[in-house]
């Protein structure tokens, strides 16, 4: 069996959340929960936006430049952040990313 290798995030990454993992939002709580096998997590409400936008159809730099419009902060400040919190969930198996380049070579 082959060793698994950590996907490294950056900005030409096209994240989604995996298979086994719901955003959803909890009417009752008033708050977006993330639903794993064996698990709940329960976002901030910046981390919910970053979800939400993680669906697998735009790169990283699409989605720090639309959070960046939305929250009236500089791209260059909030992308280091952004590609953090991504690379977390993606070694946690929360989300999964493609390359916008390895897609565009199909």
């Amino acid at each position: 069996m082959p060793p698994c290798s950590r996907h490294i995030v950056d900005t030409t990454s096209r994240p989604a959340l995996a298979a086994h993992v719901r955003l959803t939002f909890n009417e009752l709580r008033g708050k977006w929960a993330v639903l794993a096998p064996e698990k709940v997590l329960w976002p901030d409400e910046v981390s919910a936006d970053i979800l939400k936008r993680c669906t697998g159809d735009e790169p990283i730099s699409k989605i720090v430049a639309d959070l960046a419009q939305d929250y009236d902060a500089p791209a260059d400040q909030i992308a280091p952040d952004v590609l953090a919190f991504v690379q977390e969930w993606s070694d946690r198996l929360l989300i999964r990313c493609s390359r916008a380049d390895a897609e565009a070579a199909r």
